[in-house]
């Protein structure tokens, strides 16, 4: 009997399987590193958070095998525990973001899966980095090449292969198990794009943990011998003819670099908006005009943030009540900028959003596209702000990029910084525990950093 040829999930599979930790760069190591950090901050930052509580009750109450930890305690199935730790590291939407020209997605996602797979699998920090690695690539890849966004999909759908990608690889599946996991979660997770439009739900942080939850579903299904769909990319109603158009990668010709082209958000709030809020900032600082004294903000802005954030294909940004619309929306977050010099989680505190300022002030942003500025987009985050004030005078600002991006990188002293800040609320010692861990994470087992993580329990007197 002939041989098949190769599908492009085999592909995927083979490269997966057989890529090693010595193919990743010195400069990949620190961004994996630097990216764990921060979202592991992230995620102890967001414990407190309604729906994260909501979700550990629910794991809790479920129960299932405790195999692997949940950050902040306990410990449950290794699907159950990335749908816990997922949504703690994206609820206060402050992880890392990759930016393709029609597609931003935010590979630190993937962090949970692969870290629910590693463990489950007892793997070492090597195999847990690289395996990760391989996650960022193919999520970031695909984000390049099949974007979904324009045909009504959301960015999970890139987000399903590299996940399931890098938990397979993680748990040490061979080639043929690793494609039949890639083909499930592929078949299986496609979320439509409404998740991030119009009226926001709770919905548009958990979307991604529950498609990785799916695909470490699809990885221990595989591992039990269960096959996938061998052409779910290329095949008859697969990806390229269902949803994202032609498209081709020779995935033997990757390398796991992607992951240093993701950047970091300075600021609590939607990728798009960052070099923005810098700029009022700066603004602001520069002109120290008062709030009352301002007649218009106006805002020039590249045509994705503007779709997605300023109230162009996505919605009216202008009814904020509570935080889901609040971090998507520009004239809340440069309002909450220039009202209070930052933002950060208090800014989307209820009692913050419903303030008359801030209800005031952001009635008065307006923003519109400019093609010069999409055109510069993804390589800048280009901008211009004017403030006009009730006496007619304008003053003005232009920005090309902030802080964390890819022209100005975040050192690990300044992901410390962030870090620092978003867990005030644990164990100062278990803090640092984990930071210097993750900082060494390529010379431990992940069960040491595990542990650690389900250590962190929130202080009740946040004035300790």
């Amino acid at each position: 009997m002939p041989k098949q040829e190769s599908t492009m999930v085999e592909q995927l599979a083979d490269w997966t399987h057989d890529i090693k930790w010595d193919d990743l760069s010195e400069e990949a190591i620190a961004a994996l590193k630097g990216r764990m950090l921060d979202s592991i901050g992230c995620a102890i930052g967001a414990l407190e958070g309604e729906p994260v509580k909501a979700i550990r009750k629910m794991t809790e109450d479920l129960g299932g095998a405790p195999l692997v930890t949940l950050i902040g305690g306990g410990k449950a199935t290794p699907d159950y525990a990335t749908f816990h730790n997922g949504a703690a590291i994206r609820y206060l939407d402050f992880n890392d973001s990759y930016l393709a020209k029609d597609e931003t997605g935010h590979p630190s996602d993937n962090i949970a899966p692969v870290l629910a797979a590693a463990e489950y699998a007892d793997a070492d920090g090597r195999d847990f980095l690289t395996a990760l690695a391989i996650a960022y690539q193919v999520q970031c890849r695909l984000s390049d090449v099949a974007p979904v966004r324009n045909h009504g999909f959301d960015h999970t759908v890139q987000g399903e292969y590299g996940a399931a990608a890098g938990a397979a690889r993680a748990m040490g599946l061979n080639s043929k198990q690793i494609a039949n996991a890639i083909a499930i979660a592929g078949t299986g997770y496609n979320s439509l794009r409404v998740t991030r439009t119009g009226e926001l739900s709770n919905w548009k942080g958990l979307a991604y943990p529950n498609t990785a939850m799916g695909a470490v579903h699809a990885t221990l299904l595989a591992n039990y011998g269960i096959t996938g769909p061998r052409e779910v990319f290329e095949g008859n109603k697969g990806l390229m003819d269902s949803i994202a158009g032609q498209f081709e990668i020779d995935w033997a010709k990757e390398d796991l670099e992607r992951v240093t082209d993701t950047i970091i958000k300075r600021y609590n709030a939607e990728i798009h908006s960052q070099s923005s809020i810098e700029g009022i900032l700066e603004l602001r600082d520069r002109e120290n005009i008062k709030a009352h004294d301002i007649k218009e903000i106006r805002l020039t802005t590249f045509d994705v943030a503007y779709n997605i954030i300023g109230g162009g294909e996505e919605g009216s940004k202008k009814i904020i009540r509570y935080k889901e619309e609040a971090d998507h929306s520009l004239p809340y977050m440069l309002s909450a900028a220039y009202l209070d010099g930052n933002v950060m989680p208090e800014q989307y505190e209820p009692d913050r959003i419903n303030q008359d300022d801030i209800q005031q002030l952001l009635q008065k942003v307006h923003v519109k596209p400019s093609e010069e500025y999409s055109d510069r987009f993804p390589d800048e985050m280009a901008c211009r702000i004017e403030i006009e004030t009730n006496d007619g005078r304008i003053f003005d600002i232009e920005k090309r990029d902030y802080q964390g991006f890819k022209t100005q990188p975040a050192s690990w002293e300044v992901l410390m910084e962030k870090y620092n800040g978003l867990t005030q609320k644990i164990d100062n010692k278990l803090a640092g525990e984990i930071a210097n861990t993750i900082r060494n994470l390529e010379n431990v087992k992940i069960n040491e950093l595990t542990a650690l993580l389900g250590q962190i329990k929130i202080r009740e007197d946040e004035s300790l």
